[in-house]
Order: structure tokens, then C-alpha cells, then sequence
């Protein structure tokens, strides 16, 4: 005789929908790729891991961080460019994408790809060697202009280094002609050329350069932003030195063209909530030199497209 109420059978079956129904909210993706155009240990690697970190909770699946360096930025961006759009690939960029187009170096901008979120902007560092015996940004200019023999920059073709000298060089009233200019594929090889004294400057940044300006290997010049920087309370900002320049490395995700709009709003939210975090707040801008500045979806494009008309002006109209 068949007992009364449900049967083990149906339970179980009732059990497996309620519960499907209590996870509706877990992805089951997997592993989701987050590629890093750029090499181990830079600013891009180590600024977008701690963050894939942060906002792996609020996600409900994992990132996965992928370095793919070469031609300063282009190959991995390529690869996310030309990978489907199934929700499995996500882009950790910056400005680079812009600049890349604009110096030639690649045949595609920031538009060719769907911009999920504009998260961290990194305050840059002119930075020289000791050799040079310069200590100040306004001390560099002096030399620039009294110095016949040219000092020799580094910098990634078409990258934010790049851009920033030649902001640097504009707003100072100098020439790119009045500088030598040596090309590196990343940041790393510049570092190392600055230490053995192939070059004279570099762009850095905290996280590619505070143990160096702390133990006095390498002279910071100046702080690109508003205000100085927590960790180099000493160094003033290049305003403070009489040059009216701002330069931020602005990082930023970017998924292929054709990305689930609903998958693009999780990952925005997902970073949006780690970014509200006054420990990672303080820690970002303490120990990276990184100012939170959060912007989804269609603001992040907004920011991109007026960006790119001023980046175009500096790279066209420098002297």
C-alpha cells in the first residue's frame, strides 16, 4: 500500500528544484580569464590581481589572471578583442588602448571592445637616475633648456609613458626633439636600464618604483596629481613646482563586442562593491599610489570617449 504524502523519490526530486532555485544566484562559468596586456610585477599586474581578488566574493565565480605581454599592450588585448563573447574573457586595460590606435602601433581603440568599468586611477612619477644628479621636476626642466647634449627617455611606444613625456615635454615648452628617446617592451626593462644607467628617466609609479625612490636608488621628481602622495610626503607635486600637469594611469575592464549586457552589469557591481571598502580604499591609495574612481557601464564609455579626443590632441599637437 503506497504510504501517504510524498515519496522519498519526489522528495528528492522537490529537494534538487528548491535548491537550483536557492543557487539561481551562483554562476557556474567557472573560471573566467582575466588577461593582463603587460608583463609579472608591473603596476597593471599587480593593481588588477589585487582587485580580481577584492571582488571574487561578490561574483559568485572565479578570475582567473593571465599575463599576456608584447608590443606594449596590443597582443593581449587582441586576444580578448577576438575571443567570443560567452562571458569567459575580460580585458584589465588602461589608456594604452587609445594611445596604441593613435601611435599606430594597433589597428583598434578602446571602442572595439564593451567597457565594463573604469576602477583605479595611478598617479604617475617622473623618476631619474642618480647619475643625473636632478632631484626636482623643476630642476629637470632648467637642465633641458641649459644642456646641449639630449637626455635619454624611456619609454613603450604608444603606451601612458610615452604619452606623459610628451605632455611632460608640452606643457614645459620643450621640444620631443629635445630628448633621446630608447624603447622598452615593459616597464621592467626600463627600471633595470634606469639602475645601469642606459637612460636618464622613466615614468614610474609606487608600484613599480617606491622601494627604489625609498631606498634612494632612483630620484622621484615630482607627484603628476593634485595632491601629494601619502607614501612620498616629501616629494612635492609638479604643480607645486610650477608645471600645471595631471597624469593618471587609468585602469580600467573591458569585455568583447557582443558581451551579455547582464554579465558586464554583474562584473561592474561585483568590483563597484570592493571598491567600497575603506581598507582597500586606504590600502590602494597607501600603498599604490591609487586613487579609487569608480565608473560603470555607460559612464566608463563616456569617460573613454572624451579621454580619447584629449589624448589625440597632446599625441598630434606636441612640438
Amino acid at each position: 500500500m503506497p504510504r501517504s504524502g510524498y515519496s522519498w523519490l519526489s522528495m528528492s526530486v522537490l529537494w534538487v528544484v528548491l535548491s537550483g532555485s536557492a543557487l539561481a544566484d551562483e554562476d557556474s562559468r567557472g573560471d573566467v580569464s582575466l588577461i593582463i596586456p603587460f608583463g609579472p610585477g608591473g603596476a597593471s599586474d599587480v593593481l588588477f590581481r589585487d582587485l580580481a581578488r577584492a571582488a571574487e566574493p561578490h561574483l559568485g565565480f572565479s578570475l582567473q589572471p593571465v599575463n599576456r605581454p608584447g608590443n606594449g599592450g596590443v597582443r593581449g588585448a587582441l586576444e580578448v578583442k577576438e575571443a567570443e563573447p560567452d562571458g569567459q574573457t575580460l580585458l584589465g586595460s588602461h589608456q594604452t588602448l587609445s594611445l596604441s590606435f593613435l601611435s599606430g602601433a594597433a589597428p583598434f581603440s578602446h571602442d572595439a571592445f564593451e567597457p565594463v568599468a573604469l576602477l583605479t586611477r595611478t598617479v604617475n612619477i617622473p623618476a631619474a637616475s642618480r647619475r643625473l644628479g636632478i632631484t626636482t621636476a623643476a630642476e629637470l626642466v632648467v637642465h633641458l633648456q641649459e644642456q646641449p647634449e639630449a637626455l635619454r627617455v624611456g619609454m613603450i611606444r604608444g603606451a601612458t609613458d610615452h604619452f606623459f613625456w610628451r605632455q611632460f615635454l608640452r606643457t614645459t615648452g620643450q621640444a620631443v626633439s629635445d630628448v633621446g628617446w630608447v624603447g622598452y617592451p615593459d616597464t621592467g626593462a626600463q627600471v633595470a636600464a634606469l639602475l645601469a644607467g642606459e637612460i636618464d628617466l622613466a615614468m614610474l609609479n609606487l608600484p613599480s618604483g617606491e622601494s627604489l625612490f625609498t631606498h634612494g636608488a632612483l630620484v622621484p621628481l615630482g607627484v603628476a596629481d593634485e595632491s601629494r602622495l601619502s607614501a612620498l610626503p616629501k616629494v612635492p607635486t609638479l604643480k607645486e613646482q610650477g608645471i600645471d600637469l595631471v597624469n593618471t594611469t587609468d585602469r580600467g575592464l573591458f569585455a568583447p563586442r557582443g558581451s551579455d549586457p547582464a554579465f558586464l552589469e554583474k562584473v561592474a557591481a561585483a568590483f563597484g562593491q570592493a571598491l567600497k571598502q575603506p581598507a582597500m580604499v586606504e590600502h590602494l591609495e597607501s600603498d599604490y599610489g591609487t586613487r579609487v574612481d569608480f565608473r560603470p557601464l555607460d559612464a566608463y564609455e563616456t569617460y573613454l570617449e572624451t579621454q580619447a579626443e584629449q589624448l589625440a590632441f597632446l599625441m598630434l599637437k606636441a612640438p
